[in-house]
């Protein structure tokens, strides 16, 4: 029988996507600059995938790229904070 964290688990993937909704909660979370591959191993997912997904969230204003060096760094946009906000909130009410 699983257990109640693991219904809740569950019903939060019903409502949203797993890996792009935890890569904007770790975003919004992470105590210092952050890059895709450090992203992309902190959600177990592919770097190609979370490119591509940060691709798609820089085109809807969730996250915005900051070039130093050869780095990329991630950050959030006000819109994106928000949104992680949210979506942590529902993850903990869940």
């Amino acid at each position: 029988m699983p257990s109640l964290k693991e219904n809740n688990k569950s019903i939060f993937e019903v409502f949203f996507r797993e890996k792009p909704a935890m890569m904007l909660v770790e975003l919004k979370n992470a105590n210092s600059q952050i890059y895709a591959s450090v992203l992309a191993k902190q959600i177990d997912c592919t770097y190609s995938h979370v490119v591509k997904i940060l691709q798609e969230m820089q085109k809807a204003d969730l996250i915005k790229f900051k070039k130093e060096g050869r780095l990329k760094l991630l950050e959030l946009t006000g819109k994106g904070q928000e949104i992680a906000t949210n979506i942590e909130n529902i993850k903990t009410r869940l």
